[in-house]
């Protein structure tokens, strides 16, 4: 147990060293950056869905679901993206990987307990645009993360609800630069901002058996609205551009902000899935977020408005025998999902939106139902209408799911 614990601490403090570096999207400018999906690797290759929960894996999108543990958990994830953008005159192509999560589930009879670390937004955009004979160019890095702790408690055996708290922290960086043609000189602007602040989410549970074999499963979870605190630094400097193009500060100044405090977004997750238990099960979801009332951080821009977001995921799963003795493949765990989401931002009238197709397996591995979870997703998000940016993605997930007994009495020495 100790080796596993070092390794845990040690991917901690990895998680920490590069959680916020997991986007290439220009659509991270906007608010705080490009929400990054709160769920297990089994989770985004069924679509995204959270409405199933069973023994052997940790749930950290419903707090409900970790009364239902049986086993302690270790759980941590992983994913590389690949991404072309393109415009209707341009074409690049990018690509990021980063660590998704890392959590610890642990049972205790009715109740169930997990912490862990998420990265929750990421920043991450190099833009240019050219108006007349100015050009200027947007760079930006950073992201909020959060460090959770869970706790789930068992009402009845059909019943769970659960809580967890989380600590977001991170900072944001953005800067622009402006350059005129034939002009030497340009001017920047450097804004930092330190984010922290706590929120609450809440969850339900609840299952029953509709017949001898199907059973229904349903789930609810609610993130109240809360404030966020931005600790802010703005630097304002003129440069010269060399030869090389490369530039040289001539003079730079602070610049006396005030901190200030934004509410971040409610979120609702209403979900509903049917099953036959440990053979098959699918599922729906529905989140709605009340973005409309978030801003753009650092910079006002009057093309840009915010309105609720919506998510629509469809997905589940088909074991064809989990206690296969002779054939390893009939004990594997086949997923697949779709995912459509209004993600709340307008630019020019235009909303953006995000469709994706997942699947993936879930590998069985040692002793205690641990697996391997393999997973792929190809899609879309924004469009290149009104001089937009639309992004074409594939997504590789990897992520490990640990079983363990503690506090097991020995009979041995």
């Amino acid at each position: 147990m100790l080796k596993r614990l070092t390794v845990v601490l040690l991917l901690v403090i990895a998680g920490v060293s590069h959680a916020q570096e997991g986007t290439t999207s220009p659509y991270s400018f906007y608010g705080i950056g490009a929400l990054k999906f709160k769920g297990t690797a089994e989770n985004r290759t069924m679509g995204g869905i959270n409405v199933f929960s069973d023994s052997i894996h940790l749930s950290i999108q419903n707090p409900a679901g970790v009364a239902g543990l049986r086993l302690v958990n270790y759980t941590v994830g992983a994913s590389h993206k690949y991404v072309s953008q393109k415009t209707t005159t341009q074409q690049e192509k990018a690509s990021t990987t980063s660590l998704d999560y890392l959590a610890l589930g642990i049972p205790m009879g009715k109740f169930g307990a997990s912490f862990g670390l998420i990265p929750f937004t990421a920043v991450g955009y190099n833009l240019q645009t050219e108006i007349d004979d100015v050009t200027t160019t947007y760079l930006g890095t950073g992201g909020l993360n959060k460090a959770f702790i869970a706790l789930g408690y068992q009402v009845t055996p059909k019943f769970s609800i659960g809580i967890d708290a989380n600590y977001n922290f991170g900072n944001i960086e953005n800067t622009a630069e402006r350059v005129q043609d034939d002009i030497q000189y340009g001017t920047s602007e450097y804004n930092k901002s330190d984010l922290l602040g706590f929120n609450f989410n809440f969850g339900a549970i609840y299952k029953t058996m509709v017949s001898e074999t199907l059973e229904l499963s349903s789930a609810i979870t609610y993130t109240p609205e809360t404030d966020i605190t931005s600790e802010n630094q703005r630097t304002i400097a003129s440069f010269l551009v060399l030869p090389s193009g490369n530039t040289t500060p001539i003079d730079e100044r602070d610049i006396d902000v005030d901190d200030t405090e934004f509410t971040f977004p409610s979120q609702l997750t209403l979900g509903l899935g049917i099953g036959k238990p440990k053979s098959w099960f699918l599922g729906a979801e529905y989140t709605a977020q009340k973005t409309s009332n978030l801003t753009n951080r650092a910079f006002d821009i009057d093309i840009v408005e915010f309105s609720d977001a919506s998510k629509y995921r469809l997905g589940g799963f088909y074991v064809p025998n989990y206690n296969s003795v002779g054939n390893y493949w009939n004990r594997v765990v086949y997923r697949g999902g779709v995912r459509f989401e209004e993600t709340g931002i307008n630019i020019n009238g235009e909303g953006i939106t995000e469709f994706g197709i997942s699947f993936g397996v879930g590998l069985p591995v040692g002793r205690l139902f641990s697996n391997i979870n393999l997973g792929f997703e190809i899609g879309r998000r924004g469009t290149t209408k009104q001089g937009l940016i639309q992004e074409n993605f594939f997504n590789t997930f990897l992520s490990l799911s640990l079983n363990d007994r503690w506090f097991e009495k020995r009979y041995y020495d």
